[in-house]
């Protein structure tokens, strides 16, 4: 089963869902659900993607996770 999800406008209470021009089937279920806000503060956004663009630049900067963990556990 092929599904899509797109966020679209809603006005004067309409939407208008575009479908993939491979998309053949002739009945679909549609659900309308209202989008949650975004919960994730903008710094917090910002601040990974900072880091994921510096990992990009240069990979060898990212900590192995187990010895990560560990010199957290040998801190407390």
């Amino acid at each position: 089963m092929k599904a899509i999800r797109e966020i679209v406008k809603v006005k004067n209470r309409q939407i208008v869902i575009n479908l993939p021009d491979d998309f053949d089937a002739e009945e679909v279920e549609v659900i309308v659900l209202k989008t949650i806000e975004n919960e994730i503060p903008q710094w917090h956004i910002n601040e990974v993607r900072e880091r994921t663009s510096e990992y990009l630049k240069n990979p060898d900067i990212a900590l192995d996770f187990d010895e990560a963990i560990k010199d957290i556990e040998n801190e407390l």
